[in-house]
Order: structure tokens, then C-alpha cells, then sequence
């Protein structure tokens, strides 16, 4: 199963796309996730900081769980609307 991943605003611009979807055969930490989106997408790593994250459009910190079927989104502090 796969899990959902959005970029927003600079973010976005800076990963030259809006959304992915990563294969995900168990469930791991948030920490855990961001490594492997490095490892599959080097550009992730120079992402400007800070970066907010939410997992199923809550807030969330290193220590949350990802599971297959969840969304993820990342996005800066400000956004426009």
C-alpha cells in the first residue's frame, strides 16, 4: 500500500511537484518516513527550515507513526491562500 504525500507552497517549488505516493509495507516513525523520502529523493534533504508536517491533516511531531493508507503533507511555516 502507499501513503500520500503533499508539498505546499515553496516546498513545492523546491521539490518541483505537488504530490507523490510512497510504497509503504509497514508502519514507522515520521523520522523513519523523511529518511526514506531522502533516500528516494535526495531534494528533500535541502528543503528550507522550518517545515511543519501533518499526518492525516494533523499536526505531527518526529515520534507519529506513518502507516500505508495515511496522507502526509509538508509545508512552511506561512503559506498563502
Amino acid at each position: 500500500m502507499t501513503v500520500k504525500v503533499l508539498f505546499f507552497a515553496k516546498l513545492r517549488e523546491k521539490m518541483g511537484i505537488k504530490e507523490i505516493d510512497i510504497e509503504l509495507n509497514q508502519s514507522v516513525t515520521l523520522e523513519q518516513f523523511e529518511a526514506l523520502l531522502t533516500k528516494q529523493y535526495p531534494n528533500f534533504a535541502d528543503l528550507p527550515q522550518p517545515v511543519f508536517v501533518s499526518v492525516n491533516q494533523e499536526f505531527a511531531q518526529s515520534e507519529q507513526m506513518v502507516s500505508a493508507g495515511d496522507e502526509v503533507a509538508f509545508f512552511p511555516p506561512v503559506t498563502g491562500g
